[in-house]
């Protein structure tokens, strides 16, 4: 597949190697004159300005364009990189065209497993890197990081404010799961939220996170996508989109999800949405956002491959309960020491899956509890 044909070059500028030889301006191929060659990198990063889908409208400049800015300028991590940058994407005639391309171009990519990096550009894009999962045969599961939960119904509202309605209702239906984090809840309507629970799927509120960052561990390491709006990050911190809110995550808090999104074996794509550099007068955001970018990369370098759980990598854990079910399996990593729990369907024995968990999981079950984890699991599978 040709996909040079879908995207415009960048400035020469952009990718300006600083004074030192370290920065990463130095290690990534971009799109000047030559596409990459992308089939034979480990992530692609591809600029968005698409807005159509947005109430605010289109900002006057490029986001993708001012995070590339500060992104190249920081220092290359520990070990290898190859990182392809594609340019800025070309808007469809629609933008439903603009969807289907990102489809096209992100299953395309993920069938090389190169990992896309989605950069700027209206929420509701997110519903383009969810349209290329369909191409897999097989149930997925993904994970939102959004102070909103953007599920308002698609007449007579913006596609930034209902596009996760319109995947949840996607038919056919190819998802397992879904996690919403870090949403404010008093922005969000009591049925939304209701509506999730009905549905077996997990939230997480601002003040969770807040209290125990690595509660959303769990629910990132299930994700085979993660969709990441700015307006998760509280103004102060991140002064990049509209309307400003004072309340949200913080830089580090952000930065660690980051991290923990690209420490996900099982992650394939990662999009970073919503930033409008009008609003980011001191650039403050635009630095934000490329630090957060540092950290998945980063992340994504220090994956550790560990998803067979008969191997010696792993500690494995059978806790007696009382009741039904008599007895839950764990595994623990050896070098990650993250958790994982095996739930097997009540309805067809020959139904199973292994889902990341917590030690707080284990501990409830030692003590004869089912963890919820569980309890979610099983609703899913039926």
């Amino acid at each position: 597949m040709n996909l040079a044909i879908f995207f415009d070059p960048l400035r020469e500028e952009l990718i300006s190697a600083s004074s030192s030889s370290t920065t990463l301006a130095t290690y990534v191929s971009a799109f000047l004159d030559t596409f990459p060659d992308w089939r034979a990198a480990d992530l692609a990063l591809i600029g968005l300005d698409e807005w159509r889908g947005s109430a605010a409208g289109a900002p006057a400049d490029h986001g993708a364009n001012a995070i590339r800015n500060h992104f190249y300028q920081l220092q290359k991590g520990a070990g290898s990189v190859r990182l392809v940058d594609l340019g800025n994407l070309r808007p469809g005639l629609t933008l439903e065209d603009t969807y289907h391309r990102l489809r096209e171009i992100i299953a395309a990519l993920l069938e090389h497993n190169t990992v896309p990096i989605l950069l700027g550009g209206s929420h509701d894009l997110d519903y383009g890197q969810f349209l290329a999962y369909e191409t897999l045969d097989r149930a997925v599961s993904f994970a939102t990081v959004d102070a909103r939960v953007d599920m308002a119904e698609q007449d007579g509202s913006c596609a930034e404010r209902s596009h996760l309605r319109r995947m949840l209702m996607h038919e056919p239906s190819f998802l397992f799961n879904f996690a919403q984090l870090a949403h404010q809840q008093y922005l969000v309507a009591p049925d939304v939220l209701a509506a999730l629970e009905k549905l077996h799927f997990e939230t997480l509120r601002v003040g969770q996170v807040r209290d125990d960052i690595r509660q959303a561990e769990p629910l990132l390491r299930q994700a085979d996508f993660v969709s990441f709006d700015v307006a998760a990050l509280r103004w102060n911190d991140a002064p990049g989109y509209y309307p400003p809110n004072p309340f949200g995550l913080t830089n580090e808090e952000a930065a660690k999800l980051a991290w923990y999104a690209g420490h996900n074996d099982q992650l394939s794509s990662f999009g970073l949405y919503g930033y409008r550099p009008d609003h980011d007068h001191h650039g403050l955001a635009a630095m934000a956002l490329a630090t957060m970018l540092w950290y998945f990369v980063e992340g994504y370098y220090h994956r550790r491959g560990e998803t067979d759980f008969q191997s010696k990598r792993f500690i494995r854990y059978a806790v007696g309960l009382p009741g039904t079910p008599a007895k839950l399996v764990f595994y623990k990593g050896k070098r990650t020491e993250k958790w994982w729990l095996e739930v097997e369907s009540l309805a067809d024995s020959d139904i199973k899956r292994i889902v990341p968990c917590s030690y707080q999981d284990y501990l409830r079950a030692a003590q004869g509890d089912l963890p919820n984890r569980w309890i979610l699991t099983q609703a899913l599978l039926g």
